[in-house]
């Protein structure tokens, strides 16, 4: 029907514009009226009485153009005839699917729902890791819900390595993909093994052929919980918030390694590396410097002193403020049990902390509960299968946590080995 009007009235455009410019000859419409006078139609077009009959005794009228009446714009017919056409059709549209039950507010909500398809932005995961008993298993457990999650609708994950910076090869290189660094020179650490990571990323960065524009830092005891999209926009970074990293509570400290033409120490965002997921070039911008301000952190006394175990996530932080980057905090990015309660929509576990529990459910953080689950318990080697579940009452984080190593340990194989 759409088309049937357009092409109506592009016909009568087209006779209007041709009667303006003397194009089209008056033409004969016979039509009865009273008393002699002429009708005059709300159009360009114009009829007038001719004074002659026709049979039947009818005065016929002449249609002509009105171009010696009245001088109308071209553009304000065009504008006029498809302001009529755009009525008409909604018009008849809101007939259509009256006749069919639906109402203005079905149709709005209708296209409201729509799928918009955007093209996929794939992030390659990259995970540090030492070869120590402790840090395999949480690989293992990792790698295999990295495998699941891959190809899940939602998910734009791509490929997976883990960055291992002991400098050797080991016993996981055929399970998991795996790209070897050299580990820093002995004692430049400083017994913080920590400091490899940095080191690491630049090796990889420069050596590895990843053919992802985006990359997830991420840690061996993440687990995926969710198909886990491209959370970053553009230069602007995905990163989880960290409650223990404050660089205005510490801004003396900081203007050390961020001086104050730099900007203001708010610039600096309360992160780690890990879970952050960037553009690869940017990361390849960063990550020299991550390396030198990490360092330069552990030779300076009071931060060393002051930030701890954490002192590298402050050089992610301030190197990326160095260089102008700043990061988009997603608290959905990740959980911690047991102090965050429910999975929610949340994407990564995080087990860095112990879960100490009653028989009744109650929470005996910092003592050794009837009930527990602590990745240090485990550090000469992987927990066993099946392990039990937490009692009634006991946060719905903790349960999924410990569901989910149940589910990986009872399928990959060799476990126990």
């Amino acid at each position: 029907m759409s088309v049937v009007l357009v092409a109506i009235l592009n016909g009568i455009l087209r006779m209007e514009l041709e009667l303006m410019h003397g194009k089209l000859s008056p033409f004969r419409f016979p039509v009865v009226v009273n008393g002699g006078v002429g009708v005059e139609l709300v159009s360009p077009l114009v009829m007038f009485p001719t004074g002659k009959r026709e049979q039947g005794g009818s005065e016929s009228l002449e249609i002509i153009g009105r171009k010696n009446m009245v001088k109308a714009s071209p553009c304000l017919l065009v504008l006029i005839s498809l302001g009529f056409f755009l009525a008409t059709y909604n018009l008849v549209t809101m007939i259509i699917h009256n006749q069919r039950g639906e109402s203005s507010r079905d149709l709005i909500e209708k296209r409201s729902q729509d799928p918009v398809v955007l093209p996929k932005r794939p992030f390659h995961v990259a995970v540090t890791a030492m070869d120590d008993p402790y840090t395999k298993w949480q690989c293992r457990i990792m790698y295999y819900w990295y495998k699941k999650m891959k190809d899940m609708e939602g998910s734009e994950m791509g490929g997976f390595t883990r960055v291992l910076h002991s400098g050797r090869a080991d016993d996981l290189m055929e399970e998991i993909p795996t790209f070897v660094a050299d580990p820093l020179p002995a004692g430049a650490d400083r017994g913080y093994i920590v400091l490899n990571r940095p080191w690491a990323f630049v090796q990889w960065l420069e050596k590895a052929k990843i053919e992802e524009e985006y990359i997830l830092m991420a840690e061996p005891d993440h687990i995926f919980v969710k198909p886990l999209p491209n959370l970053s926009r553009g230069n602007y970074p995905a990163a989880f918030s960290f409650f223990y990293i404050t660089p205005l509570k510490y801004e003396k400290i900081i203007r050390k390694f961020y001086p104050e033409e730099k900007g203001p120490v708010a610039h600096v965002d309360p992160i780690g590396n890990s879970p952050v997921i960037i553009k690869k070039s940017l990361l390849e911008r960063i990550a020299p410097t991550w390396m030198n301000v990490s360092m330069n952190m552990k030779d300076d006394q009071e931060a060393d002193h002051t930030f701890g175990w954490v002192l590298e996530m402050y050089g992610y932080a301030v190197a990326s403020a160095l260089h102008g980057v700043q990061h988009i905090l997603r608290k959905d990015f990740m959980i911690q049990p047991p102090f965050d309660l429910m999975v929610g929509k949340t994407y990564i576990i995080h087990y860095t902390y112990g879960c100490d529990y009653t028989l009744k459910g109650e929470l005996t953080y910092g003592t050794v509960g009837e009930w527990r689950f602590d990745k240090r318990t485990y550090l000469r080697g992987p927990p066993p299968r099946n392990l039990s579940l937490p009692p009634p009452g006991v946060p719905e984080s903790v349960v999924t946590l410990v569901q989910k190593v149940n589910e990986a340990t009872a399928n990959i194989p060799g476990w126990d080995s």
